[in-house]
């Protein structure tokens, strides 16, 4: 690769991104709004380091933060308010914030047209299926294709990745990289990762991220898998309601991420099998998580095995197609 070619690859810093000014806003900016900066330190303590993020809670959860009375809480939001617009907007300004969606190429072309360009931003992208059906590898490609630049169907950002079942081989980043004429070893430094082990470490993982995203440019999220450890630490139907109730908040999260910092979420998905669904269904394998997942996914890809090496992916929302690949 040229040398023109490698300075196009190297990451624009988050300071020098114009497009993102209006994105979001440090929550430093409350300071000038008179808000004491002991009590932003105590919003940054608690993983809130943007403006939008603040709006994004509950004044009881701002109030479950240790030394944030009800009065400063009130305070805090009005000086948000005044700062970031949670209101109503036109439909024109709705398209023009459209316009800030980067489609991020899975590398595969027939995939892309699938998924009308690839990978979106500001959406949950989930892919299920059952074990080796491509879910793995298909995030595997997006922690390359995701720092490539924006004319080459990039993101041009760095990668998070959280691993909950010990998945992530940086091995197999190396050939990925290389396909697309990318350094390997610049593209693992662009990725940071976490091994998750209970479903709370996920959660707290999630609101680590927060003061990363908003120093560094990001462009990807993943998730791998979102449910594994939903289903160990909860068992039976007895703990059923609260496992629900806990995953509906990690994907509540999932979603302010994306919205907060125009990321994009690939999560992936275990599969249940469906005692009921053996007669007249050729498939009856269903995505784990139930009702409360599948709402929260802006698009749902089914992954199963094809012939040989081939794997299908079909769209199981938003319309129905397939892909091969």
């Amino acid at each position: 690769m040229k040398a023109e070619d490698q300075s196009q690859m190297q990451l624009i810093e988050r300071e020098d991104i114009d497009d993102e000014d209006d994105l979001f806003e440090v929550i430093d900016k409350l300071i000038a709004q008179g808000i004491n900066a002991g009590d932003v330190k105590k919003l940054q303590d608690a993983g809130i380091y943007t403006c939008n993020g603040l709006m994004m809670h509950t004044k009881k959860n701002l109030t479950g933060i240790k030394g944030l009375s009800e009065a400063k809480v009130d305070k805090i939001c009005e000086a948000a308010e005044k700062i970031v617009n949670f209101g109503y907007i036109t439909g024109s300004d709705a398209l023009t914030r459209r316009k800030s969606v980067i489609r991020i190429t899975t590398g595969s072309q027939a995939l892309d047209e699938l998924l009308g360009g690839g990978v979106e931003t500001l959406a949950i992208t989930e892919a299920f299926g059952e074990f080796r059906s491509g879910k793995t590898q298909l995030a595997h490609t997006l922690c390359v294709t995701t720092q490539l630049p924006i004319n080459m169907h990039g993101g041009n950002g760095k990668v998070a990745y959280i691993d909950t079942e010990g998945t992530f081989r940086p091995e197999r980043i190396i050939p990925i990289a290389e396909r697309f004429g990318l350094d390997p070893g610049a593209v693992l430094d662009n990725i940071v990762y976490a091994r998750a082990f209970t479903y709370e470490h996920q959660y707290n993982l999630l609101l680590g991220l927060a003061a990363k995203m908003a120093e560094e440019p990001f462009r990807l999220l993943i998730v791998d898998s979102v449910i594994a450890l939903f289903r160990v630490d909860f068992t039976g139907r007895g703990e059923l309601a609260d496992r629900q109730q806990k995953l509906a908040q990690m994907l509540s999260r999932l979603i302010k991420i994306a919205e907060e910092f125009n990321v994009a979420v690939y999560m992936t998905n275990q599969v249940i099998a469906d005692p009921g669904g053996g007669v007249f269904i050729s498939d009856p394998k269903k995505p784990a998580g139930g009702h409360v997942l599948a709402h929260a996914a802006t698009i749902r890809l089914m992954f199963r095995k094809g012939k040989g090496e081939q794997r299908v992916c079909k769209i199981t929302a938003g319309g129905i197609a397939d892909a091969k690949d």
